[in-house]
Parts: structure tokens; sequence; C-alpha cells
């Protein structure tokens, strides 16, 4: 059996997990705007591509709401990496998440410009993602030997 300790420094870690959800509420927010302003009313996802087509309105909802939903699709990885990198790095897997997180930021911000190639801007993010696939896997390899 190994024994885990937690470093105090792991409160970095906890602190960038907070920082992320409310970054994810933010995005809910703005496409909770964005649904306002196109007229899409619930339980629709998305408008229909020939309305989009013809409506900026509601082009801009529907990559509004894209920027948010890819960020829910990996949100729960991100999660997981950043907890578990912590346990190892906790200063490195915090700052890692912060960067993932201020990409993601980017990422919707330049996609919900109704021009989805804006979304590029964010990309550096994935360089947070991977030091916390990295981190991840250094505190598996300390519990393992």
């Amino acid at each position: 059996m190994v024994a885990i300790t937690i470093a105090s420094e792991y409160g970095y870690v906890i602190a960038t997990g907070i920082a992320s959800s409310l970054m994810v509420t933010y995005l809910g927010i703005k496409v909770g705007g964005a649904r306002k302003a196109a007229q899409i009313p619930y339980p629709y996802m998305y408008a229909e591509k020939s309305e989009s087509e013809k409506d900026h309105k509601k082009n801009v909802f529907n990559c509004t709401q894209r920027a948010h939903q890819n960020t829910l699709e990996g949100y729960p990885m991100f999660l997981t990496l950043l907890f578990t990198g912590g346990i190892s790095a906790p200063v490195v897997s915090a700052a890692a998440g912060v960067v993932w997180i201020l990409g993601k930021i980017v990422y919707a911000q330049g996609y919900s410009t109704g021009v989805p190639s804006k979304r590029q801007r964010g990309s550096f993010g994935y360089l947070g993602l991977l030091t916390l696939l990295y981190t991840s896997g250094l505190s598996a390899y300390n519990l393992l030997n």
C-alpha cells in the first residue's frame, strides 16, 4: 500500500479547478446571451444550417454553443489530468491548468465571432493539456515505483 502525501502547494491545483469551473460557467452565460439574441428557443441545441447561413446572429449562436460544447467534451479529461498530475507536480500542474483555461477562453472568443477559423487562436491551450498528461504520467510512475 502506498500512502499519498499531499503538498500544501496542492491548494494551487484546487484553485485552478475552481477557476476552470468559473470559466465553464462564463462560457455557458455567453451561450445564453447568444441564444437570446438569435431567438433560438429551448430545447434546441443549434439553429438549423439553412437559418444560420442567412442570419448572422444564428451563426454566432451556433459558434458560441459549439465552443462551449467542445470545452465540455474535454472537461472531464482536463479535471482528471489536473488533479492526478497535481499529486506529483502541483505547481506545474496548476500553471498548465491556467494555460488550458486561458486557451479555452481565447478559443471561445475567437469562435464566438461567427468565423470558426478564429478559434485556432486558442490552440496554445493544448500545451497546458500536454503538460498535464506528462504530470499525470509522472504521478502514476511515482505511485507504481
